[in-house]
């Protein structure tokens, strides 16, 4: 009867501790939270963004949770977590409490990843624009683009051609923060740019701001660009450094 009791106790224990959060484990190298709510347009490339995310951290051995609740932003909730992902949000979300508990989470030496629309969300709250580093002015049709891959020294970028032809939906911006290192560039004369932004127009870019890290991607309008291994790669170095860092 003891030994049952014991062998008993044993599997309960075992099966308690399965029902934790994904973002409470152990043995990940960091925890990601994955936030894709929207307010204005919504992306259809959304689901196949959080499936191919999921995917990225059972690779590559890290945590990932992902919400699209804005009441889950909280201080708490959010010193759980190493990196935010801002996956094609749009509107405005946040309230003034939210607001709060992501600059602390920043300026705590948090990251910060935004992907495509992230750049189409909070028009009214100035440090999100500084922090994301521009504001989406407008884009023409989808169409192929020569991007040119200028800064190569960082894990986002690690693994791309100095010229990278690539089909997407290209943004043009307002309101960009000189102060990001740009990464990758587009050259809009080998596409219809309609009102363009000249011959500098960055699509990724990291920025270092407030205590924290942020790395923005531009690209992602697409369902099938998250199955594309050279994008999911270029996600995973914006990631990768947004959590650890480290760059050559």
């Amino acid at each position: 009867m003891q030994r049952f009791v014991r062998f008993t106790t044993f599997f309960l224990l075992v099966f308690l501790l399965s029902l934790e959060s994904p973002y409470a484990q152990s043995g990940a190298q960091f925890n990601v939270l994955v936030f894709s709510k929207t307010k204005g347009f919504r992306h259809q490339s959304i689901p196949d963004g959080v499936v191919a995310l999921k995917k990225l951290a059972r690779d590559n051995i890290f945590e990932i949770y992902t919400t699209e609740d804005e009441d889950f932003i909280t201080g708490p909730n959010l010193a759980r977590f190493d990196v935010l992902v801002l996956l094609s949000t749009t509107g405005t979300i946040f309230n003034e409490t939210q607001k709060i508990a992501i600059q602390k989470f920043v300026q705590a030496g948090k990251g910060v990843v935004g992907i495509h629309s992230a750049t189409d969300t909070e028009y009214d709250w100035p440090w999100y624009t500084e922090l994301i580093g521009a504001q989406f002015l407008n884009h023409p049709h989808q169409q192929t683009v020569k991007l040119n891959v200028i800064d190569q020294n960082h894990p986002s970028t690690y693994h791309l051609p100095e010229k990278w032809v690539w089909s997407d939906e290209i943004y043009a911006f307002q309101n960009f923060n000189p102060k990001v290192r740009v990464l990758i560039t587009a050259d809009e004369k080998s596409y219809d740019a309609k009102q363009g932004m000249g011959d500098f127009h960055p699509i990724a870019w990291t920025n270092e701001f407030d205590g924290g890290r942020m790395f923005y991607t531009a690209l992602g309008h697409t369902d099938w660009a998250f199955s594309n291994p050279d994008f999911m790669k270029h996600i995973l170095g914006g990631i990768w450094w947004a959590a650890k860092g480290y760059q050559d």
